[in-house]
């Protein structure tokens, strides 16, 4: 069922038929319910790719909310809308069913403060060491405020700390938990001004503890070893028999070609275990 809630011929509110209509941040949406049809692969790649934006996304959503509050307002969108378009159509590498975080790309603000310069980071006993530039140019401002967000991508968690410093401060000491230290970080900041109506560009420090590998990366590594191993076994057996003049060269030459392929493979394979 439908109904009108404005005069005679208001916004629509409910089902009609196979669509559904309902008010989202004051503007009339609709949409389509109903059985769908198998996926394209198409269909599938935005799928993924919006999987992966969300967990991203979603244990740095403290962050987000500040720091695209001011490009959220006057607008229908909300900061967690703006993060998810920055970064589905930026911060994605590979293709379906292998996409991926390139966290370099990453957005987490926007805006016109100054951004911070010649910036530092290096891991301490219980945290992290931070340090910047404190030069003062364009727009910034001593009392500008530091904000730090560290992803944790094997863990599927953040770090967020919204008044880590100020700019004039220099430095700037990120107390962490032991398990955090260990585990791979992906490292952010953003200033945002003291009076909260400037925000800079989020810059990306860089990474730390190396990148983990995929457990599609891990498999296609075990898979691809024991294909190797089995090779490897025949290929040794029958170099002895070439040798010997037992087989011919052509099959010979076919499995010293796959012996070699496999083997530089395995060199450069992601997911080998440590």
């Amino acid at each position: 069922m439908a109904k009108c809630t404005i005069g005679p011929f208001g916004p629509l509110s409910g089902k009609i038929g196979n669509m559904v209509f309902y008010m989202l941040n004051g503007q009339l949406i609709c949409r389509l319910v109903g059985k769908q049809g198998k996926p394209s692969i198409k269909q599938l790649s935005n799928r993924q790719a919006m999987t992966v934006t969300m967990e991203l996304l979603k244990p740095l959503k403290e962050f987000i909310n500040t720091s695209f509050r001011l490009e959220a307002e006057g607008t229908l969108k909300n900061p967690h809308n703006l993060a998810t378009s920055y970064n589905k159509k930026q911060a994605l590498t590979g293709e379906y069913p292998n996409i991926k975080i390139d966290y370099d790309k990453v957005t987490l603000s926007s805006g016109s403060l100054e951004v911070a310069r010649d910036l530092k980071i290096s891991k301490g006993e219980d945290g992290l060491n931070l340090s910047w530039d404190t030069g003062i140019s364009n727009n910034a401002s001593s009392d500008d405020i530091l904000m730090v967000a560290i992803s944790h991508p094997t863990k599927k968690q953040a770090s967020t700390f919204l008044n880590a410093a100020k700019r004039a401060d220099g430095t700037c000491f990120i107390p962490l938990k032991s398990w955090k230290m260990t585990a791979q970080m992906e490292v952010y900041i953003c200033f945002r001004s003291s009076n909260e109506k400037l925000i800079s560009d989020s810059i990306y420090v860089g990474n730390l503890n190396g990148v983990a590998e995929s457990e599609a990366e891990k498999a296609k590594y075990k898979d691809t070893k024991a294909r190797y191993d089995l090779v490897a076994a025949d290929y040794e057996q029958k170099k002895m028999d070439y040798a010997e003049g037992v087989i011919k060269a052509k099959p010979f030459r076919h499995l010293e070609k796959e012996y070699l392929v496999l083997k530089e493979k395995l060199a450069h394979l992601p997911g080998k275990p440590s």
